[in-house]
């Protein structure tokens, strides 16, 4: 118990003494001091004091021999205190006025970097998503040989995937909306095959296409009799198109059943051609 009592007054002490030199270091007019201090508190982890420090001393040092470390501290105090949308902004100003400063090749991949760990759920707006990608090009475009070059090409990639997610999601959103307030089976379509000429690469590939097949045979099915027989070819064309991209696809069976169907519908023999685009 009194092991425990002591050891409670000695971290009481210390803390107490840490926060009395800190305020006491704040009060300073010794902008070398603070900045001693400052590099002190970075290194022990305490980027908010860091982050504190610096924000005083950037502007005070500019122009002098301080001027470009201390920027990028404070640009790395707010990237590792998870404050990435700050940090950013300090590590673009770091390479707007030392474009080939010391740090300038970190910076411009942490800037990227930090917006890539700031970037949302698929759910969310997604312009930090977009702006990470913009960096991590524009890192690429300047350091092709910088070893750093496959992470930031994995980064870049990952979030194309994100987005074709996003749009895979608003594709079945489209589709499961069907004719509610709209033709939302057009609009699935349109969203779909932008999204394959935007992700030609995406794993949701397929199921773009799919998609677009779907929405192609429930437009035939309940449109009216004078646009039956044009949309129903328009489903045979999907499905050779399915089959083309996707000869062994997960989804090949559903495909055809939606061929055979469009084939009876507008009087041709669904056992004559297996693939073959409607004429």
């Amino acid at each position: 118990m009194k092991i425990k009592i002591l050891l409670a007054f000695f971290l009481t002490l210390l803390i107490t003494t840490s926060c009395g030199e800190y305020n006491k270091i704040l009060k300073s007019t010794d902008y070398e001091l603070k900045y001693t201090y400052a590099k002190k508190y970075f290194d022990e982890k305490k980027y908010g004091r860091a982050v504190t420090l610096l924000e005083e001393l950037v502007p005070i040092f500019k122009g002098t021999a301080h001027a470009e470390e201390s920027l990028f501290l404070l640009a790395q105090s707010y990237f590792y205190n998870k404050d990435y949308t700050t940090a950013t902004q300090y590590y673009k100003a770091y390479c707007s006025t030392y474009p080939k400063g010391e740090y300038t090749e970190l910076s411009r991949y942490n800037a990227a970097y930090g917006l890539y760990l700031d970037s949302p759920d698929v759910r969310l707006d997604q312009t930090n998503t977009y702006k990470s990608m913009q960096e991590f090009q524009t890192f690429l475009e300047l350091y092709p040989q910088s070893d750093k070059v496959q992470l930031a090409q994995e980064y870049l990639f990952e979030m194309q995937e994100k987005l074709a997610l996003k749009e895979l999601m608003a594709c079945r959103l489209y589709f499961n909306l069907g004719n509610y307030m709209g033709n939302n089976y057009e609009s699935c379509v349109i969203t779909a095959r932008e999204a394959i000429k935007s992700y030609p690469y995406s794993q949701y590939l397929e199921e773009y296409q799919i998609l677009i097949l779907r929405s192609r045979y429930e437009l035939a099915t309940q449109s009216i009799d004078e646009r039956k027989p044009e949309r129903f070819r328009d489903v045979i064309d999907e499905q050779y198109n399915y089959l083309n991209m996707f000869p062994e696809g997960k989804y090949k069976k559903e495909a055809d059943r939606y061929r055979r169907q469009a084939m009876k519908e507008i009087g041709q023999d669904p056992d004559a051609t297996e693939a073959a685009p409607a004429l």
